[in-house]
């Protein structure tokens, strides 16, 4: 955006804007338009890549893609590995997902801020956010199916007796059921408000430093936009990568009967 329509606009608007959504209806039946837009294309693109890179896949000398594909798919697997003690045929491709999902999503904030509102504001939008993992929606929608698979597999497991006694008889025995249900159940809320809030908290205040950039002199801008930028790159990695692994560790908790 230039100059001109910074001073126009004024910077708290500007920021304003750029961290608003689009939305359709009002209060807690509002959905985030752009956020289900940009999630459920990005989750497409995933789907569209492995599925080309596994139909193109040869024995001979690979290509970029399948390389690249085999290189993601193996670093999923040794985590599971490493952090996985049950068995499950579904907690491999599911961290596979999460992990490259969640990338993708915050790769999006390395978009120039202003370039997807732009094209918007031509096709009549008002607002457009494109980076989903600044929506809170989205992370906890994505933490809470994770905590919703925990309590699945908790039961599947251990049986709804043996989940039971999980809840009211650790870890202090039965004397102290309500203590320990009060501290069963502190410990497993805790777990989608972490994983939402820490994936949320980062990108947000990731993307909020990308549109204070944009309010800077254009001689200034690319100066402090670059490193950052080039940080930031490790930072969206960095919590796709702990999304996944704390995904797996949560999974096998729930595979323990211990």
């Amino acid at each position: 955006m230039s100059t001109e329509a910074h001073a126009a606009e004024g910077a708290t608007g500007y920021i304003i804007h750029h961290l608003t959504p689009l939305s359709a209806g009002h209060g807690f039946w509002a959905l985030h338009l752009d956020t289900i837009f940009f999630s459920v294309f990005l989750g497409g693109v995933f789907l569209w890549f492995f599925k080309s890179a596994a139909e193109k896949a040869t024995t001979g000398v690979p290509g970029l893609a399948q390389n690249f594909a085999e290189m993601l798919v193996e670093f999923v697997d040794t985590q599971v590995k490493d952090s996985f003690h049950g068995k499950s045929a579904v907690i491999a491709p599911l961290a596979l997902s999460i992990f490259c999902w969640v990338f993708l999503w915050n790769f999006m904030d390395l978009f120039p801020v202003d370039i997807f509102p732009m094209i918007g504001s031509l096709m009549g939008l008002e607002y457009l956010r494109v980076v989903p993992s600044t929506d809170l929606n989205a992370t906890f929608g994505m933490s809470l199916s994770v905590f919703f698979l925990i309590i699945f597999y908790s039961i599947k497991i251990k049986g709804v007796g043996g989940f039971a006694k999980e809840l009211l008889l650790q870890p202090f025995g039965p004397w102290f059921m309500p203590f320990n249900l009060l501290l069963k159940l502190v410990e497993e809320i805790a777990k989608p408000i972490s994983l939402g809030l820490r994936l949320f908290g980062n990108l947000y205040a990731g993307e909020l430093i990308f549109i204070l950039i944009a309010l800077l002199p254009w001689f200034i801008q690319p100066v402090l936009s670059f490193p950052w930028a080039v940080f930031h790159i490790l930072i969206i990695t960095l919590q796709a990568f702990i999304f996944m692994v704390l995904t797996i560790v949560y999974l096998s908790m729930a595979h323990e009967h211990h």
